[in-house]
């Protein structure tokens, strides 16, 4: 046999009930040769006894017997596995031991045992292995009887507390171990007597008296003693500590745990307090997490140490504690916490290096110098007797700092902990340094999207507006929908809503693009439908050449054009209304239409001919005019406020939802709007959504007068004096002067040059407009005459002495206008 093992042979009668036994001299030559041995090998007895016992065997292990005899005679005997050689010449695998057969009379002789190996449970131990077994083991081993009694246990046990084996005999676990959960452990050896079916891998935690302040875990296992009748006789149960893999378990279920719920926002303060609430209370007891001021403002930390030697501020951006006597104590969420400069807390901020002590000195007090109540804290009267502290860094810079304490845990934070705390903070330092540079961002988008909407919509006497913006994107706070309203001449205003498709940044710069295009083409004066007309021409001239509509986000959307790839397919609703005539005409491309609120309260969606969207080709755009009641309410919106998320919805179930909304009675126009989008927009949009509505005013006649003058320039000194006449009359005499030349230049002008009627018409609304309509087509243009020139000065005059004027083509002539401001003037 190759391998073998060897024990001590206990010297004690052996019993050969289950063994074949032989006899050997004392030279290892068979003496006797039993019915057993002749089952077990094969050899009739003739031919065993008188051979050697090494011919018995298999090669190899016939050389060892010499040495085995030798050892025989030196200690008494031997036991071990050897493999023997049936009478067919085949092998066989046998357990063996050799005892001393001494008699008092005739030679020395040596009993030698034999077992089949095969299907055996293993090797014959005798009692005094068996012992040595248990004894020597580094497992827990226990015997207690059926009343959970102890009445044996090995000296391993010790090692869990309760003192030597002798100390336990009749004691009951809770007696020994008052800090585990006895009552669960004896349940487990109940059902073990009650049922036979032993438990393994039980697992309890708690606190031993071997280590009363420390947190162990250890793993149980239960079996059930019969006696020879299958009567039970007890529970033999074993003890196994696992307090290290207890711990390397906890720790990669509390690292999974922050992986799933630190940094689900892009919020630096929420992240901050899913730290502290992840720490709490699988690794501390109270947690604190302090921001540098410039981290939460999205911006850089400043290079270096802190710049003030005295005291640091950082800002309480999380904190969570068990116990709220020590939250009623220190600053809050939100406060300033300053801490000493020299401090733990400034020398991990600083050094970027963690801290950590054990104990804490319990009269010291607390590292800050802003408490709650004005008086600092002793460690002792908060009740905190260990501390760590992490830095808080992400690529290579430091953003604050994380302290750990614990208070109702009496074991001190050790290596372990630390370790565990760095891996922690530092999974949730990358999510702070995401939220602080999303908020950088978003800042700055923000501020894009400010500069780009108007910050308030500037006072007219035409309409009441109000306007209410919400984008699907709560992350960013932008996307690309967009309204305005735009003065125009003679006391009329265009009402905008558009929309660019996608979100974010990207889409605002695009809408930011489309809106300055609009309002420089408002200032043309045209009708809608040419406005929308110049407007699809100048999106068409930014878009691809396949043809492709892109994505607005696309980062390169202001290539390829004046107003860039991303306004490709974009909506838009045009309406100018007339507050002298209750006139309002408009024209849409790819957009809604809009809704009427009667002064009744009922309301009309308008019937309004869909254009294509904006750069994607189709048809030309066509316009409505209608005529509106003083106290109508024009509702301009995006689709967005349609819209469900849920595409089988029809456009008239989301109209039968907005005419619901618009219907219900509010108690200003403000009001109304909010009132809408709440009802209809659900806390996460589905799309971005803008909603402007404008109550429509009509000028009263006492603010409009109009004149027919014939072409003859003899007129213009009884239009100079019919119009100083009419300012009187309003109480705007200071306006004589100026109002005087720019009548004779403007009618004189016009007599001058233009064929057919001529209308004079003044308005006094948030300005005082004067208006001269002639049938002519040719516009007028200023020049800048020399000094020689005889001519060619009038409206280069009535442009310096007006606040702005121009022309606007109407469908028979055009009209040309100057306004003078009201304002500073006296009542």
């Amino acid at each position: 046999m190759g391998t073998y093992e060897e024990r001590d042979v206990d010297r004690r009668p052996f019993d050969v009930a289950d063994a074949a036994p032989v006899l050997l001299d004392a030279r290892g030559v068979v003496t006797s040769w039993t019915r057993d041995a002749q089952r077990l090998l094969g050899y009739p007895p003739a031919e065993a006894v008188g051979r050697g016992i090494a011919e018995l065997l298999a090669s190899e292990d016939a050389s060892r017997v010499p040495e085995l005899v030798e050892r025989c005679r030196r200690e008494g005997g031997w036991a071990g596995l050897l493999t023997a050689r049936r009478a067919d010449g085949s092998p066989l695998r046998v357990m063996v031991r050799v005892t001393s057969a001494l008699e008092t009379q005739g030679p020395s002789r040596w009993l030698v045992l034999m077992s089949e190996l095969a299907g055996a449970p293993g090797w014959d131990m005798s009692r005094t292995m068996l012992e040595q077994m248990v004894t020597r083991s580094s497992v827990g081993v226990a015997i207690v009887d059926t009343d959970l009694r102890f009445v044996w246990s090995n000296p391993a046990l010790a090692q869990f507390g309760g003192g030597p084996p002798d100390r336990r005999l009749g004691l009951r676990l809770a007696d020994i171990q008052p800090g585990l959960d006895t009552e669960a452990i004896e349940a487990q050896m109940r059902h073990v007597l009650a049922t036979g079916d032993p438990v393994a891998g039980y697992e309890l935690v708690g606190h031993v008296r071997a280590a009363p302040f420390r947190e162990t875990a250890q793993m149980m296992s239960f079996t059930r003693l019969d006696d020879g009748h299958g009567h039970p006789m007890g529970v033999y149960y074993t003890v196994q500590d696992i307090t290290d893999r207890h711990r390397d378990r906890r720790r990669l279920a509390l690292l999974d745990r922050a992986g799933e719920r630190i940094g689900r926002t892009l919020d630096i303060t929420v992240t901050a307090q899913e730290l502290a609430d992840v720490a709490v209370p699988e690794l501390a007891d109270f947690v604190t997490v302090d921001l540098l001021e410039s981290v939460l403002r999205g911006g850089e930390p400043e290079p270096g140490p802190p710049s003030d030697t005295d005291r640091v501020p950082l800002r309480r951006a999380g904190q969570r504690s068990l116990d709220r006597t020590v939250l009623d104590a220190v600053v809050g969420i939100g406060e300033v916490a300053t801490y000493l400069a020299g401090s733990p807390p400034i020398r991990s901020l600083t050094t970027g290096m963690p801290w950590r002590e054990a104990r804490l000195d319990p009269l010291a007090e607390e590292w800050t110098t802003e408490t709650r109540g004005g008086r600092r804290s002793i460690f002792l009267e908060l009740g905190l007797h260990s501390a760590m502290i992490v830095p808080i860094r992400a690529r290579g810079v430091t953003l604050g700092v994380t302290t750990f304490f614990r208070r109702r845990r009496h074991e001190p934070f050790d290596e372990g902990d630390l370790s565990l705390a760095e891996d922690l903070v530092s999974r949730a330092a990358v999510c702070v340094d995401n939220a602080r540079r999303y908020t950088r961002e978003r800042d700055a988008a923000l501020v894009l999207q400010r500069s780009l909407l108007p910050h308030r919509l500037p006072e007219q006497a035409a309409v009441e507006v109000t306007a209410c913006y919400r984008p699907a994107d709560e992350l960013t706070g932008i996307g690309g929908d967009w309204y305005d309203l735009i003065p125009l001449s003679g006391a009329r205003v265009a009402l905008v809503v558009g929309e660019v498709a996608g979100h974010g940044i990207q889409a605002a710069a695009a809408m930011g693009r489309l809106r300055t295009a609009v309002r420089t083409l408002a200032a043309l004066d045209l009708r809608p439908e040419e406005v929308l007309g110049h407007l699809d021409d100048l999106v068409a001239m930014g878009a691809p050449d396949d043809g492709v509509v892109p994505d607005a986000g696309a980062a390169d959307g202001w290539q390829g054009g004046p107003l860039g790839d991303g306004s490709v397919g974009s909506g838009c609703l045009y309406v100018v209304y007339d507050p002298v005539e209750g006139r309002c005409t408009m024209a849409a491309a790819g957009h809604p239409a809009p809704a009427v609120i009667g002064a009744d309260g009922k309301v009309v969606f308008m019937d309004l001919p869909q254009g294509p969207p904006l750069g994607v080709g189709g048809p030309p755009f066509e316009s409505v005019e209608v005529t509106l009641a003083e106290g109508s309410t024009l509702v301009l919106h995006t689709d967005g406020l349609l819209a469900s998320g849920d595409e089988a919805w029809a456009i008239d179930v989301g109209r039968d939802r907005l005419r619901a909304a618009l219907e219900r009675p509010a108690p200003s126009l403000e009001q109304r709007c909010r009132a809408v989008v709440d009802a209809l927009v659900p806390a996460r949009p589905y799309d971005d959504v803008a909603l402007l509505l404008a109550r429509t005013r009509l000028l009263g006649a006492g603010q409009v007068a109009s004149w027919e003058l014939p072409v003859d320039p003899a007129v213009v000194a009884d239009a100079r004096r019919t119009a100083c006449r009419q300012l009187s009359e309003w109480g705007l005499d200071e306006l004589a002067f100026t109002t005087e030349l720019v009548v004779s230049e403007l009618v004189t002008n016009v007599i001058r040059h233009a064929v057919g009627p001529i209308r004079l018409r003044l308005i006094r609304a948030g300005t005082l407009v004067c208006e001269v309509f002639d049938s002519g087509a040719t516009a007028p243009h200023l020049r800048h005459p020399r000094t020689t020139d005889e001519g060619g000065r009038g409206l280069l005059l009535v442009s310096q002495l007006t606040q702005r004027w121009g022309t606007r083509f109407v469908p028979d002539g055009k009209v040309i206008w100057a306004e003078q401001p009201l304002t500073g003037l006296p009542d």
